[in-house]
């Protein structure tokens, strides 16, 4: 394809075909005044006077170059067969090598039919229910849901306190030892981070409190959904691990009197809940070991700003630079 400002582009072809075709150039003449080979005069002669014979005038769309790509291909699998190999993925998740063994094909055809129909790898995948939940790099057909509320991700991130003069991440192991002693019998504790975040938006809402318990649990989940119910969102579904508070009666029950399906991800699959699993990464990197803190009252008071900077200001990659925020159907206040 030439570029736009090439001397054979589509107004100069056009131009050399009428020398030949109207001004009476011959051909070699043609060649040699514009640089090229007398095949090419002949390519753009030919074209010019089949148009010519459909009794119009030729313009420079009909000199623009055509597809070289064949109207069949005698070669190509059947139909049948392509299908018998999305099946094969589908059903029985086996690899490229293996489904051409079964059909007596090349690896090389099934890897291009697959290509082709736009099935992810199978790394990218769940193996207990097939759904991507990783794509490649700069890859479109991300694994999110198609509006907010459509599924909230639900976790407890379990994170150790920092005793009073610092921990050992800053201070050290022989400083942070110490200061852990300092309290009674040793024992600073944990605190339990209790996150929901949206699928669609990526925007979070969380607590930090003392256990993990069904009834704290519950109780979160209620403050959750009011706050999500704020923002415009409709949860419809929320997706957890098997924590002995996610499997207890208590949540099932306020769960379906709100009519939202509960969802458990596959023991030992902590992918599958991967939006939640990335927002504790997040707040490990640039929360709660972020900065040295002298004491565990010194970072929680920094939790709710960094929240929200979280949902408001921070650009997300997998947003394309946006906030959870822009993804809101209804920012309160906006409309007062």
């Amino acid at each position: 394809m030439s570029h736009a400002n090439a001397t054979l582009n589509e107004a100069g072809r056009l131009k050399m075909a009428r020398l030949v075709v109207v001004d009476g150039w011959t051909q070699v003449l043609a060649a040699e005044r514009f640089s090229i080979s007398i095949t090419t005069v002949r390519r753009w002669v030919t074209r010019y006077r089949q148009i010519l014979v459909t009794g119009r005038t030729p313009t420079r769309a009909d000199m623009v170059d055509r597809s070289s790509r064949p109207r069949r291909c005698p070669h190509q699998l059947p139909r049948r067969t392509e299908r018998r190999i999305v099946g094969l993925r589908v059903k029985k998740r086996w690899g490229p090598a293996r489904i051409a063994y079964h059909l007596d094909l090349s690896p090389s055809t099934v890897h291009k039919v697959l290509q082709r129909y736009r099935c992810p790898r199978l790394k990218w995948t769940d193996p207990a229910t097939g759904t991507r939940v990783k794509t490649s790099r700069g890859d479109k057909n991300s694994y999110v849901h198609e509006a907010p509320g459509d599924l909230i991700h639900v976790d407890i991130k379990k994170l150790g306190r920092i005793p009073a003069g610092g921990g050992w991440r800053f201070r050290g192991q022989q400083a942070g030892k110490r200061n852990k002693q300092k309290k009674q019998g040793g024992r600073v504790g944990y605190a339990y981070l209790h996150h929901a975040v949206d699928d669609h938006s990526r925007l979070a809402y969380s607590e930090i409190l003392a256990d993990e318990r069904k009834e704290t649990a519950v109780a979160f989940w209620r403050r959750a959904r009011r706050f999500f119910a704020a923002h415009g969102i409709v949860v419809k579904r929320v997706l957890t691990d098997n924590g002995s508070c996610y499997r207890s009666k208590l949540w099932a029950k306020t769960l379906t009197s709100a009519r939202i399906k509960h969802n458990r991800t596959r023991p030992y699959r902590p992918q599958t809940n991967g939006k939640v699993e990335r927002f504790n990464r997040t707040l490990l990197e640039e929360w709660a070991y972020a900065r040295e803190y002298r004491s565990e009252a010194e970072r929680l008071a920094t939790y709710p700003g960094w929240l929200h900077t979280y949902n408001h200001h921070r650009g997300h990659t997998s947003l394309k630079g946006r906030s959870p925020i822009d993804l809101v159907p209804n920012v309160p206040g906006q409309n007062t």
